[in-house]
C-alpha cells in the first residue's frame, strides 16, 4: 500500500507561507537540498490544494512533470495544465483509493486546506516537517481550523548548518 507523506517547511511559529503566500523566508543553501532528492525519488504522485497549485503553476517551469499531479479545488477558474488532474468532492475517499493503488508513495505538498482534512481522516502516514528558524508572526498555518489531536512517533531528526531542523514522524 502506498503511503501519504507530508513533506513541507514551516516557520518556528507554524506557518507554511507568509500572509500573502510568500516563501522568501525559506533558506537557499548552495549544495544542500535537505534530503529532497532522496524524498522525491520515492514519489510518483503529488497532491495539492488550489492555492498551492496556483503558486506552482506560476513558476517558470512545472517542477513535477514526471509525476501524477492531483489538485483538489472548489474553484472553477484555475490555470489548466497538461501535467495536472483536477479533483473535487470527498478528499479523504479519493486519497484512500490512491493509497490502495500500485506504485511509489504520494507527496502531500500542501496547503493547509487539504492537509487538515487528510490529517483528521488519519490518512497522512509520514510527516516530514522542516522547521525553519524564523518567526513570521502571521501567515498561512500548517493546519487550518482545529486539527484533530493525534500523537505522532518521532522516526528521525536531522539538524543542518543553516539552523533548519528536519523532523520525521509517523502515526
Amino acid at each position: 500500500m502506498k503511503k501519504v507523506k507530508l513533506y513541507i517547511a514551516s516557520s518556528l511559529d507554524g506557518f507554511i507561507a507568509g500572509p500573502n503566500g510568500e516563501i522568501d523566508w525559506l533558506p537557499e543553501t548552495p549544495g544542500e537540498d535537505y534530503g529532497y532528492s532522496e524524498f522525491i525519488d520515492g514519489i510518483d504522485t503529488t497532491l495539492m490544494g488550489g492555492e498551492t497549485y496556483r503558486f506552482v503553476a506560476g513558476l517558470d517551469e512545472f517542477p513535477y512533470k514526471d509525476k501524477r499531479n492531483i489538485v483538489f479545488t472548489r474553484r472553477k477558474e484555475i490555470p489548466k495544465s497538461e501535467y495536472v488532474e483536477f479533483a473535487q468532492g470527498d478528499i479523504a475517499e479519493q486519497v484512500r483509493k490512491l493509497k490502495a493503488g500500485e506504485g511509489k508513495d504520494i507527496w502531500l505538498i500542501g496547503g493547509g486546506q487539504i492537509i487538515t482534512p487528510l490529517h483528521d481522516a488519519g490518512l497522512i502516514d509520514i510527516y516530514e516537517i522542516a522547521i525553519i528558524p524564523v518567526v513570521l508572526g502571521a501567515g498561512l498555518p500548517l493546519f487550518t481550523g482545529s486539527a484533530s489531536k493525534r500523537k505522532l512517533n518521532l522516526i528521525d531528526s536531522k539538524t543542518y548548518s543553516s539552523g533548519l531542523v528536519m523532523l520525521k514522524y509517523s502515526i
